[in-house]
């Protein structure tokens, strides 16, 4: 069983922010699988499986916090008794990467981001990742909150789903058949 777990903020507040974009990425796969969301309480997360090449995938968005998702993935990792370093694949936006780069990496610190460093405290560092940078001109001239709550201008929303969604959907499904590797694109 995988994995792909989504780091974003829960309700239609967040929906389009940039802090977002992991669920916007995940929301998409299962759109693609035409899986159904449900809410599981007991673990803090909207939830659906999905079959992929005989492979069960279950994708989660927490209902928690961005800052605060560290204890859903725990929760989960230990019902289904998974091994991050091979079972989970995290989707997350990414600050210090500029709009339109996918970058995979399989540990590494939190880097300053609040979501990887609850994840990194509560499953250690070695998961998949799938980071979705999201710098621009703009991010220089505010605080980190304020960009990350903010969302995207037409131009970045258009290009994020043309190009960058549907490249990292690939890479989810790349991820499924293990053979995700280190690399970065520029979309």
């Amino acid at each position: 069983m995988k994995l792909i777990f989504a780091q974003g903020n829960p309700g239609p507040r967040y929906a389009r922010t940039r802090h977002n974009t992991g669920i916007a990425t995940i929301e998409a796969f299962a759109a693609a699988h035409d899986a159904q969301w449900r809410d599981m309480d007991k673990f803090r997360a909207r939830i659906t499986e999905v079959l992929v090449d005989s492979e069960k995938v279950m994708l989660v968005q927490p209902l928690s916090f961005y800052n605060e998702t560290g204890l859903t993935a725990r929760l989960l990792i230990d019902y289904y008794k998974l091994d991050p370093a091979s079972d989970v694949l995290v989707i997350h936006d990414d600050l210090a990467l500029p709009f339109g780069t996918l970058r995979i990496r399989g540990k590494g610190s939190d880097a300053g981001n609040n979501g990887i460093k609850s994840l990194n405290t509560h499953i250690g560092e070695q998961y998949q990742r799938l980071r979705v940078g999201i710098w621009n001109e703009q991010r220089d001239l505010m605080d980190d909150a304020d960009f990350v709550l903010g969302t995207f201008n037409k131009e970045e929303h258009d290009k994020l789903t043309s190009d960058i969604v549907p490249k990292a959907v690939e890479l989810i499904e790349t991820f499924i058949s293990d053979t995700l590797q280190t690399t970065s694109h520029k979309l």
